[in-house]
């Protein structure tokens, strides 16, 4: 706790240094949100080629392994314990509290726990894993079966920052973590630090649109519409009717056991970033596939 309290206070006195706002608050992202997902707040490593944060305040905080794809992806060693694709994160085994818990009369459709379109995402904005908590680190030899379930604070800490201190601190999106300092309530003033908290969305999904919940089929007296694709794994609204799921359309999961087609987390938002107003623009802020001006996310699914 001394440690990290420390660090804490060398942070706030960096960020004085370089100017930033007295009290915390809800600041600007310094990535261009364009052209690519290493513009992007999903760009762990905190670096950019021009313009972008200095993340060097926060290597005792996480490690910087200076490649952007790694903190979710790996070529070779992938996490076998879930279907994503070539998973490099920890994936620990949670119980969610889910949004039929509620007991709204409105919900008629099935919910289960969050399916692997949503586990992925989950596995940073539950905020019970470190952000940097991967299975295989950049380099020969730096592969560790058992991080696939659990964190192993000495393997994470093997890493050396090459442009910062080491971490000691492997902060997780939680309150008592990243969100610390990361919200108007942050622990130091002087940090500025961005608010993250509407990120950081725990282990209680009761208060989020549902995931692992099917999708009901449309007709009348329904408010839902029907998908215009479907093949056996999603289902997907065809807004240019390329009978492709591409990048900014809305779709749903099918991961097989008789559960149908789902909304998950990746149902509405793309990790990788999308161009708000076609190629060329700005990504939207949220990752969401496609802009909510005018409740358009929504108005893909729900006929209102």
């Amino acid at each position: 706790m001394l440690r990290r309290c420390l660090n804490l206070m060398l942070l706030a006195a960096c960020a004085w240094a370089a100017g930033m706002a007295i009290a915390d608050t809800d600041r600007p992202t310094k990535f261009t949100n364009r052209d690519t997902i290493g513009n992007t707040r999903h760009n762990l490593t905190q670096r950019q080629a021009s313009g972008g944060p200095a993340g060097a305040t926060m290597d005792s905080f996480r490690n910087d392994y200076e490649e952007v794809c790694v903190y979710c992806h790996t070529p070779h060693g992938a996490n076998r314990t879930v279907t994503a694709p070539l998973w490099n994160r920890t994936m620990k085994t949670n119980t969610y509290q889910t949004y039929d818990l509620l007991g709204t009369s409105t919900l008629t459709q099935p919910v289960t726990q969050p399916g692997v379109s949503s586990l992925t995402c989950l596995s940073c904005h539950d905020g019970t894993t470190a952000v940097d908590s991967i299975i295989n680190m950049p380099g020969a030899g730096r592969y560790n079966a058992a991080q696939e379930t659990q964190e192993t604070t000495d393997f994470l800490n093997s890493w050396n920052n090459r442009r910062g201190p080491d971490a000691n601190v492997h902060g997780r999106l939680a309150n008592t973590e990243c969100v610390s300092c990361h919200s108007p309530a942050g622990g130091f003033s002087g940090l500025g630090a961005t608010d993250f908290t509407v990120f950081a969305i725990g282990t209680d999904l009761r208060n989020d649109h549902p995931v692992g919940i099917r999708f009901p089929a449309a007709g009348p007296g329904t408010d839902f519409k029907d998908p215009q694709r479907r093949d056996g794994r999603m289902a997907w609204f065809d807004g240019n009717g390329n009978a492709r799921p591409d990048s900014n359309e809305i779709r749903l999961y099918n991961a097989g056991g008789g559960d149908g087609y789902e909304v998950e987390c990746a149902s509405c938002h793309d990790p990788h970033g999308v161009p708000s107003a076609g190629p060329g623009s700005q990504f939207n802020a949220t990752f969401l596939r496609v802009s909510n001006t005018g409740s358009a996310v929504c108005q893909s699914c729900h006929s209102k």
